[in-house]
């Protein structure tokens, strides 16, 4: 089986694999200033997605611009993520030299996606492919590939862990290759109701002493698991962003969310956001707590609130996930300061950042690995691809770091 890393090597954003030059593995963007998109030139016969985030997905409509639209083949879910992003995409980079593509590719993502339910084999470009349940946001799927000689799998994202939206990652499928995500790869995450507790304390105190916290979320998962943590933890909140969108989405697919019942209840906890006639800025003025997208400060809401509370020391930006380098958010966190909205800021307000991670741990990586010590292992998605394979070679397995634009066989 021939591999080339188009993205997501030594490096988290724009994923891309490209198997047998036929089948095609994700294709994201990163998400910086400006962005990044996958390396080299692409035509593949059929694509499959791992999940629905913009790492994974974002580039997706730049493949259809062509005569030959190839197939598209994800979960539901992933399929209705992908089109809502690519939306957003084009609003906020449409028409610029940072947007390989128009709404017509945008309209044809649904001409061609082919949905599929985990354990389902089908066949994507001469390969047998079957998705199984990754644990890391609803209709996320380790992807097995099999062309005849080889089996790989692509774990895409992936917890080990239950979180409230979903319940981690179970499968152990056989395979001579395992392609691994690493983004965790030297952290130990906190236990998540030791984590849960610290966040519900650190809203609530701030509002009881007249501040507001806003919490920036990915629109994807991220704020769906803080609303269940707000509503489990009595905590009154509003939601503002793509958020909503993807709530009321994943309403109608509860087969792929863990509680249907809890997710019912933390929207009703929420008071939505419509952002009209001032709202926001109103809002921000209010001992309040507000979950709004974007999670890294690159867009949305976001914009509006952070700069508003910015000045009173008794205010909290809560990061709820990973921040990657090159973000408004990784900058504030580090710094105290950030350019926002073209602006630099910077923000009085304390910024701390909870471990709401989707992605699994050290503990976690090492534990799904050890299913797998007799495969090669290709370590991807994660800052630090070439330590990890070297800790896992003194452990005994054949590792390695590939490097973006590398061919690989296996």
């Amino acid at each position: 089986m021939k591999l080339r890393l188009l993205g997501g090597a030594r490096e988290v954003g724009r994923s891309a694999v490209l198997v047998n030059d036929s089948l095609l593995l994700d294709y994201g963007m990163k998400n910086t200033e400006p962005a990044g998109w996958p390396v080299g030139s692409v035509d593949p016969d059929a694509v499959v997605v791992s999940h629905g985030h913009l790492d994974h997905v974002g580039g997706l409509p730049a493949l259809l611009s062509g005569r030959e639209r190839p197939p598209i083949h994800w979960t539901p879910p992933t399929a209705a993520f992908a089109r809502m992003l690519a939306r957003d995409t084009l609003k906020l980079k449409g028409g610029t030299m940072q947007c390989p593509f128009t709404d017509a590719e945008v309209h044809r993502l649904s001409e061609v996606s082919v949905t599929h339910g985990y354990r389902e084999t089908f066949e994507a470009a001469g390969h047998e492919v079957t998705l199984f349940d990754a644990g890391h946001i609803p209709g996320s799927a380790h992807v097995l590939v099999d062309d005849g000689d080889t089996r790989l799998l692509y774990t895409g994202d992936f917890h080990t862990d239950d979180q409230r939206l979903v319940a981690g990652s179970t499968a152990r499928p056989e395979a001579d290759a395992v392609l691994c995500e690493s983004t965790y790869s030297d952290v130990s995450h906190e236990p998540r109701d030791e984590v849960e507790g610290r966040f519900a304390r650190t809203l609530r105190e701030t509002t009881v002493r007249g501040g507001t916290a806003v919490v920036p979320a990915f629109a994807i998962g991220r704020t769906q698991e803080v609303l269940l943590v707000c509503a489990a933890h009595d905590i009154d909140c509003y939601v503002d962003g793509m958020g909503v969108e993807v709530l009321e989405l994943l309403r109608n697919h509860p087969a792929f969310v863990r509680d249907p019942e809890a997710l019912r209840r933390a929207a009703s906890n929420a008071r939505e956001v419509t952002g009209r006639d001032g709202q926001r800025e109103r809002i921000a003025d209010q001992n309040t707590v507000v979950v709004t997208t974007s999670g890294m400060l690159t867009g949305g809401p976001a914009m509006t609130y952070v700069p508003a509370i910015r000045g009173y020391p008794g205010n909290l930006v809560a990061f709820s996930g990973y921040q990657v380098e090159g973000t408004p958010g990784r900058e504030l966190l580090e710094t105290g300061s950030a350019e926002i909205d073209g602006r630099r800021m910077p923000v009085s307000a304390r910024v701390k950042g909870f471990d709401f991670s989707a992605h699994a741990d050290r503990a976690g990586l090492r534990s799904f690995l050890d299913s797998y010590r007799d495969a090669t292992v290709l370590v991807n998605h994660g800052d630090r691809c070439p330590a990890f394979a070297d800790e896992l070679r003194g452990d005994g397995y054949d590792a390695s770091a590939p490097e973006v634009g590398e061919r690989i066989v296996v």
